[in-house]
C-alpha cells in the first residue's frame, strides 16, 4: 500500500474514506458521462454543420459537390434521410463542414427538411443559393415539354423562396446565444460576368433592392449583431466544353470563386 494511502486510512475514520471513495467515483462517472457531449463539442467545432438552401435549379447540390473537393483528402458523401444529403469536407487540419443540402421543390419533404436543419438539429450556418434569376426551370408534376420562365418571373421565386428560408433562419437565430452566419452565394455567375459587383449589391443588406429589403428584415428580426451576411458570386462551371456555350469565365476564374468561398466558410468557422 502506498504511504498516501495509509495516511488517509490513518487520519479519516471508516466513514470518512467511504465518503471520499465516494467522491472520487462519482467524479469519475460525472467525466465518463460528459465524456461524449465533450467529444460531441469538438466534432462540431472541427467539422460545423452547413445548411445549403435555395429554390430548385440554382445548382445547390454542384456547389456542395465543388466544396467538397476542395481539400487534399476525398469527399464523403453520407446519405442520411431521402430529404436531404450529407456531405463532408476536409482538410490536412482535420477540418471540414458538413454541408446539408435541403431540397428545393416546394413539397412536404422540402419543409421537413427546413424545420431539421433549423429546428431539430441546427445547423452552424447557412448558404443560400441563389442564381440572379438564371434558375433552371424545372418542370411541374404532370406536365411534358421543356419548362419555361422568364428572368423576372425566376427573381420572384427566389423572393418567394428566401420568404419561407428567412423565417426559420430567424427563429433559430433568436434561440441561440452564439451567433448565426449566413452566405448568399450567388450562382452561374458565368452568366452575368461582366455586372459582378451589380449583382452582389442586389442581394446585400441595405442596398435597397427588393433582396436586399428581405435581408434587411431578417437581420432586424434575428437581431443585427446575432447575425452575420456576406454575399460571394460563384460558379460551378468555366471554360468551354465541347458543344456548350462559350463561358464568360475561364475553369481557372471559376475555381478561384469557389476557393474564396471556402475560404470564407474557414474564417467564419474559425478554421483560420
Amino acid at each position: 500500500m502506498s504511504r498516501t494511502a495509509t495516511r488517509i486510512r490513518t487520519i479519516l475514520p471508516s466513514t470518512g474514506r467511504t465518503a471520499l471513495g465516494a467522491t472520487i467515483a462519482g467524479g469519475v462517472l460525472t467525466g465518463l458521462a460528459s465524456a461524449p457531449e465533450r467529444m460531441g463539442r469538438l466534432f462540431r467545432r472541427r467539422y460545423p454543420t452547413v445548411a445549403v438552401t435555395g429554390m430548385t435549379g440554382v445548382g445547390k447540390s454542384q456547389l456542395a459537390d465543388r466544396l467538397s473537393r476542395r481539400s487534399s483528402g476525398n469527399g464523403v458523401t453520407e446519405v442520411g434521410s431521402a430529404v436531404m444529403e450529407r456531405r463532408t469536407r476536409r482538410s490536412a487540419r482535420l477540418h471540414g463542414f458538413r454541408f446539408l443540402v435541403v431540397p428545393g421543390d416546394n413539397a412536404a419533404t422540402r419543409l421537413g427538411a427546413l424545420d431539421e436543419v433549423f429546428h431539430d438539429e441546427p445547423v452552424d450556418g447557412v448558404i443560400h443559393v441563389v442564381a440572379n434569376g438564371h434558375a433552371t426551370p424545372r418542370r411541374t408534376a404532370g406536365t411534358t415539354g421543356r419548362a419555361s420562365a422568364t428572368r423576372d418571373e425566376l427573381l420572384a421565386a427566389e423572393l418567394e423562396d428566401w420568404a419561407i428560408t428567412a423565417h426559420r433562419i430567424a427563429s433559430m437565430a433568436v434561440r441561440r446565444d452564439k451567433p448565426v452566419w449566413l452566405v448568399i452565394a450567388v450562382t452561374k455567375a458565368d452568366l452575368y460576368a461582366d455586372e459582378l459587383d451589380a449583382v452582389v449589391d442586389y442581394y446585400s443588406p441595405g442596398s435597397g433592392s427588393p433582396f436586399g429589403d428581405k435581408i434587411d428584415e431578417l437581420r432586424a428580426l434575428a437581431g443585427g449583431a446575432k447575425l452575420s451576411v456576406d454575399v460571394l458570386p460563384v460558379s460551378s462551371q468555366g471554360g468551354s466544353p465541347r458543344g456548350e456555350r462559350k463561358s464568360a469565365l475561364s475553369a481557372k476564374q471559376a475555381s478561384a470563386m469557389v476557393d474564396a468561398l471556402a475560404t470564407r466558410l474557414a474564417q467564419l468557422s474559425g478554421h483560420v
